[in-house]
Order: structure tokens, then C-alpha cells, then sequence
């Protein structure tokens, strides 16, 4: 699976852009501290920061700026809730607040509650019409709801009002991608690209939407401009090591797996993409290493054990086989490759009735069954009758 390449802002509230009338002396210290938390702000000094905005609010309890930006530290902090109470005081104070509404939906949108932000959306446009950002973010809650034609609304009159908009047009770019309109994704990405030549994640995408058009050297290309930019981009390597699996350059996509958790010794996806690289290069041993990383890594990764049991099945270990494939449709019980696998192993070990049972439920899933196993089954259970 690809990771999808959107991409979100947010907003601080800077102290020249709020114009009112002066301020009375405690107010005059509260600005103090909403001047120091914005600069402690600035330096990534979230703590210190949420500090000054608090000292801030205890002179001022009407500082609807101050109550954002505090929100936006614990945004930063990943304090969702926390962010979400204070964008809430924010707009409690001054209900035409527009930021303050298009902050929370930020902050919705990590916690998955696409309909709320969406909402708060809705009335940061209803406040401020002529804001490309906010259709950006509005078009990003339609794309995680997988309303692709909503989103592409959003992007393209966020991109109408703002036609510089770098992030609007590669967003656009991406539903359009999600869509499966392929070129109309290009065409997206190239915009972005000419807007901004080192733009990473545009390269990124356009070389996952030549991927998908099988138009390989295309995709290479791309995810090497986008290396010359980023040489730390290990997500780059992985994607050109997919693009040469496809190719069938098995020993390349080894290469560029490696690179990439030699760059992010974390990676799972990269450690069994690498395995099946191997097992293809028939190198079981180094194929069954690669997927342990990937299991150790994430446990409940049904794909890896699924794998790693086919080299055991290769290297004719059929106990580990069995057991990697029964785990693997333990994770996943509507897992019919991996039932049919099973069924492959029970054949090996003679156990035809559980190897028959596999295959029906493999085949209850919708799974073609391997037709020389479907048919020796059916011998078999002939010669017995």
C-alpha cells in the first residue's frame, strides 16, 4: 500500500495580523506573554510556550488569540484534545473567529472525525470565503472520508482562488490518483513540480501515478529526481524498489530495500518487501530473515507471516510452513491466499480431507485455487470412493 502523499498546514495567529483597540495594564502584560509564547513558539519550545499563553490567559481570560495559540502547542504536542478544548474557548470568546474553526478541524482530522472537521470547515468558509487554505483542508477531510469528487471540488477551488497554492495542487493531483484518473494526477503533479522543482513530495506522486500506468522508467525517474533532493528519503528507495520487482530486477530491488532500512532500520513495509525480493532470487534463508525483522517489528502483520510461511514451504519446512500460514489467517480470517497455501502444505504432509477443506474455504472467498491441487484433490478423493 502507498502512503498518501496529502498534505496539511496550520496556523499560528501572529500579533501584528490582530488589530484592536489598546490595551488597558493588565492586558499590557498579557501581550507580553503572548509576544515571549510566540517566539518560544517559533523555536519549538512548546512547553515554555503553553506557559506564556497560560500566564497570558490568567491576565486576559478574554484572549481568544492566546487560547488558539495555546491550542496550536498542543497541537504540535499531539495533545489533540487539549488543542480541541482551547480552539473551542477561542471561539467561545469571538465567534467570527474564523482561524479558530479551521484550527480545531485540524486538529478533528488527527483524530479521525472527519464530519466535525468538515463542519468546522463549513463555518471557517462561511466566515471567510476567499480562503484557498481552508478548501485545501476542507478538500484533505473529504479525501480521508474517501469522497473523492468532494475533495476534488475543494482542491480545485481552493487551487482557483489561490493558483500558486503548491499543496492544493498536489492534493488535487492525489484525489485525482485515488480515483484511478491517472493523467489528469500527472498533470496535477507536473503543475506542482513547475511551481516548485524541489518539490519532494510531488516527484513522490507522479512517480506513483506513472507506476500504476506501468510506465516504470517514468516512475524511476521521478523517485531519482526526488533522491537527488532528499538522499534520506528511504520511502524514495523502497518505491524504486517496487518499481524494479515489477521489472523483475530482483538483485535492484534488493539494492534500494536495503538502502532503505539501512536509512529507517524500522521499516516495516520495507523489510517484507526486501524478503519477497529474496524469495523471488529463490534465497529463502535471507527471504525468511528479512520477514522476521518485518513479524518482529509488527506482529500482527498477516502479509509477512503469509510469506515467510512460502519460503519455509520452499525450503520444504513444512511445520513452520503450517504455522506461519495458520497465524497468518488467524490475523486475518478472510485471508484466502493463505488458506490456499495451507492447503498446499496439508497436500505435502497427506492430509488430504484438511488440504480439501482449505481449498473450500479459499474458494468461498473468491480465491482461484491453484487447478493442479484443485484436481489431484479430486483423484484422490476418487481412488478413496
Amino acid at each position: 500500500m502507498h502512503r498518501v502523499f496529502l498534505m496539511l498546514t496550520a496556523l499560528v495567529i501572529t500579533f501584528g495580523l490582530m488589530a484592536g483597540p489598546s490595551l488597558a495594564a493588565p492586558a499590557k502584560d498579557a501581550k507580553y506573554y503572548d509576544s515571549r509564547g510566540l517566539a518560544y513558539f517559533k523555536k519549538g519550545q512548546y512547553d515554555q510556550a503553553i506557559a506564556d499563553f497560560t500566564r497570558a490567559i490568567g491576565f486576559n481570560p478574554r484572549d481568544a488569540v492566546a487560547y488558539h495559540n495555546r491550542g496550536f502547542c498542543y497541537y504540535k504536542k499531539g495533545q489533540f484534545d487539549k488543542a480541541i478544548a482551547d480552539y473551542s474557548q477561542a471561539i467561545e470568546i469571538s465567534p467570527d473567529f474564523s482561524y479558530a474553526y479551521a484550527s480545531r478541524g485540524i486538529a478533528y482530522i488527527q483524530k479521525k472525525d472527519y464530519d466535525k472537521a468538515i463542519d468546522d470547515y463549513n463555518m471557517a468558509i462561511a466566515l471567510k470565503p476567499d480562503d484557498a487554505t481552508t478548501y485545501d483542508r476542507r478538500g484533505t477531510a473529504f479525501f480521508l472520508k474517501e469522497d473523492y469528487d468532494k475533495a476534488i471540488a475543494d482542491y480545485r477551488k481552493a487551487v482557483e482562488l489561490n493558483p500558486n497554492l503548491l499543496l492544493a495542487i498536489n492534493n488535487l493531483g492525489y484525489a485525482y490518483y485515488a480515483k484511478g484518473n491517472l493523467d489528469n494526477a500527472i498533470a496535477e503533479f507536473d503543475k506542482a513540480i513547475k511551481l516548485n522543482p524541489r518539490f519532494l513530495v510531488a516527484y513522490n506522486n507522479r512517480g506513483l501515478a506513472y507506476f500504476e500506468k506501468k510506465d516504470y522508467d517514468k516512475a524511476i525517474a521521478d523517485y531519482n529526481k526526488a533522491l537527488k533532493i532528499d538522499r534520506g528519503c528511504f520511502a524514495c528507495y523502497n518505491k524504486l524498489g517496487l518499481v524494479y520487482y515489477e521489472k523483475k530486477d530482483y538483485d535492484r530491488a534488493v539494492t534500494e530495500y536495503l538502502a532503505a532500512t539501512k536509512l529507517y532500520p524500522d521499516y516495516t513495509i520495507a523489510w517484507n518487501n526486501l524478503g519477497l525480493a529474496y524469495y523471488q532470487k529463490k534465497q529463502y534463508n535471507k527471504a525468511i530473515a528479512s520477514f522476521d525483522k518485518a513479524i518482529n517489528l509488527d506482529p500482527a502483520f498477516a502479509n509477512a507471516y503469509n510469506n515467510r510461511g512460502l519460503a519455509w514451504y520452499h525450503s520444504q519446512e513444512y511445520d513452520k510452513a503450517r504455522a506461519d500460514f495458520t497465524k497468518a489467517i488467524e490475523l486475518n480470517p478472510h485471508f484466502a491466499k493463505a488458506y490456499n497455501n495451507r492447503a498446499h502444505v496439508y497436500y505435502q504432509q497427506k492430509d488430504f480431507k484438511k488440504a480439501e477443506e482449505d481449498v473450500r474455504r479459499a474458494q468461498n472467498l473468491q480465491f482461484s485455487v491453484d487447478q493442479d491441487l484443485v484436481d489431484n484433490l479430486r483423484r484422490l478423493a476418487a481412488q478413496n470412493h
